[in-house]
């Protein structure tokens, strides 16, 4: 919004323009001016506070709005314009007028007659001028409207009604004075009406009812509380001067309190409160204001102070001697009941009684506790009586309270309440006991079946002896047993870390507990078996762990088993369950199974196979587990010449083989077989020729028929004898990664084979040695695709029956030099010649 005034010269203090605010801002709590010769009343009215001269260039300034609680802010420009001089400039030019009467003073409430003249202004300029005045603000144009108004010539102010002060304080109106024509001679005036107190408003209480507390037995002078009270007459004033006092205290005894008559603090008065003699007190206090003298307003408010028990009492019983009776052992019986008095208040910790037995009670055959319903002490026997020992038992009782007690002033000091109490006991025939009647037995776990592991004796309290006493168990478990007539515990079963509880007896009882201790069942265990090894030969960490608890664990010894092993790796400790496996020295590529027992602190050994593949790798993600291996059994690495010659070989023997198993009707075996394996392999027949039923089906496929040791190559859905059982020797299979594999074999009549055979020429061994890693390697590298991978064709285990074959290691696998002694196959050329035109014919 911008305004435009033509001036030419500008007086102090002398009124200018009006800016209409409303239209920019409806209520703005902020009003200013950017200009400081300017200043802006609430009504918008514009002044001068000094001079102001016009040079040629234009004189501007802002008037600013603020609304503070919506927090909006806006701005009116001004621009004022020099314009020519006019004949009244010359006027306007005189000395400035000023025109302010003293606050006016209304009187609250009061009676008139009204209109009541108030105050009057007027200003200097009448002297020269007709001047008319007019007033806006609170009480005039706004709420509440119509209270003043101002006369138009005289400037006399007049109230029309009374006025409340405690509603409006005071009033500030503005008074203009003004010509006929509207020029303003004078700069408005800011007129403040106040209105004077009238003690019209009486005091009051902030609450309806004050409630204290305080304890019995306080000292004068301690503090119980404070009242308050408020007065909406002037502050600081006689009509808001406030003054307390007590009028009335119920019960109508000697006063217990006092009352400050300026603060309104209570204190305690009395120097003895006696809650058993009044428990509370009920007081009517009156506040005044006028500084409390007599024509001043008042109130008045209640006071309940309720006085607090201290255990200032203390309980006694209402017999000092009691007698009953109880039969002899028996248990967990109530035998009494003792009562007490205690004038403290019920229910709370200075009367809560408690007992305890004080005197003859060494063998803690009573208790005693309280009863929170009654507040009775109970009596109770819970070890059996023995009428034999004791025939009657005499108990003192004492009584105390839950919270200390509490001297009262000038009280003398109480002694403890006591009571006795004769227990008389009551023969009765008894069983036998038990001693101890709470045995504890230790067992380690693991033990076998009918160990014993106690003896628990009852007697005979009549006759002092364990003579003619039957044991049984009242409790059954599964777990244990009793062995009548003795007492003696035996195992049955056992489990780690638990509790069993046994009651013996049939008129005695005793209680047996069990304890399970921790024993050596487990074997310690390697976590993993297969790794692999990359040319840093970075050390393998081997960790075990077992399932048995301390001192049957930890810490574990390792060793290596195999002696040629042991010479080219070694073992270094890591901590009580692991250790590093490593090399000792150059080692060639290849997949090593190294036998690693371990032992652990209680001796049990657990024997594994480690698997690893040392790999011509950087990292193991690179190693496929190909290439040339390397044995525990030996240290050989095959050619590709090499490999190729056990392929042809291999091929060989197995078309012997089926051969030999297909000639079923040609002729009689010239030589006696007596093996086992040759008997199922060489199918013996009657026939000398060829006969018509010599077909395809008559070729069978070669079965296996050892029990051990055996290895087959799985060919499409055939199998075939690969080894065969040499003299004096057994097969031995042993595990390795879950299947059994040609390294696997050991020499010489490992654990497990069957008792040595001569029947064979050479010994399973020395075939094996020679034959194992060629035939192996070749297997392993040449069955593979054009894309590197094992084809379906792998080496299947199968078992050694019996006994090993007559022909020994056939073809030319076996590379030996020696005579080979296989004579007894020149009977057979017939029949091969007959299997050859059969499989021609085909």
């Amino acid at each position: 919004m911008d305004i435009i005034v033509l001036l030419f010269e500008l007086f102090s203090e002398y009124f200018y323009i009006t800016v209409d605010l409303k239209e920019c801002l409806q209520s703005a709590d902020f009003i200013s001016s950017s200009d400081e010769n300017f200043k802006i009343l609430e009504d918008g009215s514009v002044y001068t506070t000094s001079p102001v001269s016009f040079s040629a260039e234009k004189k501007t300034f802002s008037v600013l709005l603020k609304d503070t609680q919506e927090h909006v802010q806006k701005k009116i420009h001004v621009s004022l314009v020099e314009e020519e001089k006019k004949a009244r400039d010359t006027v306007l030019k005189r000395t400035k007028r000023r025109w302010g009467p003293i606050p006016s003073v209304m009187i609250e409430n009061s009676l008139g007659p009204f209109p009541l003249q108030i105050q009057q202004v007027q200003s200097d300029t009448a002297q020269n001028y007709t001047i008319y005045y007019s007033a806006s603000g609170p009480g005039i144009d706004q709420d509440p409207k119509g209270l003043f108004y101002i006369e138009r010539e005289t400037g006399n102010i007049f109230a029309t009604r009374a006025v409340d002060r405690e509603q409006y304080p005071s009033f500030q109106i503005i008074c203009f004075a003004t010509t006929p024509d509207g020029y303003s001679p004078e700069v408005p005036l800011v007129h403040t009406i106040r209105i004077e107190d009238d003690n019209d408003n009486a005091p009051y209480f902030t609450q309806d009812l004050f409630e204290f507390s305080v304890l019995e037995n306080s000292k004068p002078g301690v503090v119980v509380g404070r009242v308050t009270a408020e007065d909406r007459d002037e502050p600081d004033t006689l009509h808001t001067w406030l003054k307390y006092r007590i009028v009335s205290q119920t019960p109508p005894v000697t006063p217990a309190f006092s009352l400050h008559g300026d603060t309104g603090v209570i204190a305690v008065l009395l120097p003895q409160l006696d809650r058993e003699l009044v428990s509370s007190y009920t007081l009517l206090v009156e506040v005044r204001d006028m500084a409390g003298q007599p024509f001043g307003l008042c109130t008045t408010g209640t006071v309940v102070i309720r006085i607090e028990d201290t255990n200032d009492n203390a309980p006694s019983f209402k017999q000092t001697q009691y007698e009953t009776r109880v039969e002899e052992n028996r248990v967990n019986v109530e035998i009494l009941r003792v009562s007490v008095v205690d004038l403290d208040e019920p229910g709370s910790p200075g009367s809560g009684a408690v007992y305890e037995i004080i005197r003859g009670n060494d063998d803690r055959s009573f208790e005693i506790t309280t009863d929170k319903n009654t507040n009775e002490g109970v009596l109770c026997v819970v070890k059996g009586l023995d009428y034999e020992a004791a025939k009657q038992r005499i108990l003192v009782i004492a009584v105390n309270n839950e919270a200390p007690y509490m001297l009262a002033p000038h009280s003398q000091q109480l002694s403890q309440s006591t009571s006795s109490v004769t227990v008389h006991v009551l023969d009765m025939d008894e069983g036998p006991v038990f001693k101890p009647c709470h045995l504890r037995i230790d067992v380690k776990e693991c033990e076998d079946i009918g160990t014993s592991i106690g003896r628990y004796v009852a007697e005979d309290p009549e006759t002092g002896n364990s003579e003619g006493i039957w044991y049984e168990t009242v409790l059954s478990t599964s777990l244990f047993g009793v062995q009548h007539g003795q007492g003696r515990g035996r195992g049955k079963e056992f489990a780690k870390g638990s509790y069993f509880y046994l009651t013996d007896g049939k008129t005695g009882t005793g209680t047996i507990q069990v304890v399970i201790q921790p024993g050596n069942k487990n074997y310690p265990r390697i976590t993993k078996t297969e790794y692999i090894m990359c040319r840093d030969r970075k050390p393998i960490c081997l960790t075990a762990q077992d399932d048995d608890e301390s001192p049957y664990s930890i810490p574990f010894a390792f060793h290596i088993n195999d002696r040629s092993l042991a010479s080219s790796w070694k073992i270094t400790r890591h901590n009580d369950n692991s250790v590093y496996l490593s090399p000792k020295g150059d080692i060639p590529f290849g997949i090593y199974r190294i036998p690693v027992s371990v032992t652990d602190n209680g001796g049990k050994v657990g024997e594994h196979y480690i698997r690893v593949n040392y790999c011509d790798c950087v990292t193991p993600s690179e190693c496929n587990d190909g290439g040339p291996r390397v044995f525990a059994g030996g240290n050989v690495t095959l050619g590709l010449w090499a490999i190729l010659a056990m392929i042809l070989g291999s091929l060989l023997l197995l078309l012997i083989l089926i051969t030999i198993c297909g000639c079923c009707g040609s002729g009689v075996m010239h030589r006696q077989v007596t093996d086992d394996c040759a008997n199922h392999n060489l199918i013996i027949s009657n026939t000398e020729a060829p006969g018509e039923e010599v077909m395809d089906h008559n070729i069978i496929p070669l079965q296996n028929t050892c029990d051990q040791g055996g290895y087959g190559i799985k060919t499409g859905d055939q199998q075939t004898f690969e080894m065969v059982k040499g003299r004096g020797h057994t097969l031995e299979s042993v595990k390795g990664g879950g299947h059994q594999t040609l390294g696997s074999v050991k020499e010489g009549g490992g654990g497990g084979g069957q008792p040595m055979m001569d029947t064979c020429r050479y010994s399973y061994s020395e075939w094996h040695n020679f034959t194992h890693p060629r035939l192996g390697e070749k297997v392993h590298l040449c069955r593979q695709d054009e894309e590197q991978k094992h084809s379906e064709d792998y080496l299947l285990s199968y078992n050694y029956e019996g006994k090993g074959s007559l022909a020994g290691s056939v073809g030319c696998c076996s590379d030996q030099h020696e005579e080979e002694a296989l004579d007894f196959l020149d009977q057979l050329e017939p029949k091969f010649r007959t299997l050859a035109e059969t499989c021609i014919k085909r």
